[in-house]
């Protein structure tokens, strides 16, 4: 792993609170000028530690009001079947997140739909048309306590 000295440490902490945050002011609050900041946030993008830049959205704005978790077991767990599941996830517009697990359970899925009846919907028209499902098992957030999407450096 490339190795991240303090000012790369504390740039990617301020990035993490606010993208938006422009070179001058980073430049200030970490007492360099612009030109260095500038290039090493350039470097920290090219060397993958900056993966994107995104805008976190109110889900209940947008009328996704229901967050499901939804562990899914296969049958069978050959390479295709692994496969052509994680290529069908990734078609579905209410999977946010999809991950590929061990132990008992092999994928957990975070579904965010408008109401039940949606859910509903997506599993009997979309999720359940996967081939090689076992078992499904869902749960719902009642409410969310903490959500952050920025890692301790």
């Amino acid at each position: 792993m490339q190795h991240l000295d303090e000012i790369d440490k504390n740039l990617l902490r301020k990035l993490q609170v606010n993208a938006k945050a422009t070179t001058k002011e980073l430049a200030a609050e970490l007492g360099l000028t612009i030109s260095p900041v500038y290039e090493r946030i350039k470097r920290l993008e090219n060397l993958g530690f900056i993966k994107q830049y995104v805008a976190i959205l109110d889900k209940k704005r947008l009328e996704r009001n229901i967050t499901a978790i939804c562990q899914v077991s296969m049958r069978y767990h050959n390479e295709a079947f692994i496969e052509k599941f994680e290529q069908e996830i990734q078609g579905f517009e209410e999977v946010q997140e999809c991950y590929h697990m061990a132990g008992q359970v092999d994928f957990l899925l975070k579904i965010n739909v408008n109401s039940l009846d949606d859910y509903h919907d997506f599993v009997k028209y979309k999720l359940s048309k996967i081939d090689n499902i076992g078992v499904l098992n869902s749960t719902f957030v009642l409410k969310e306590i903490k959500q952050n999407f920025a890692y301790s450096i």
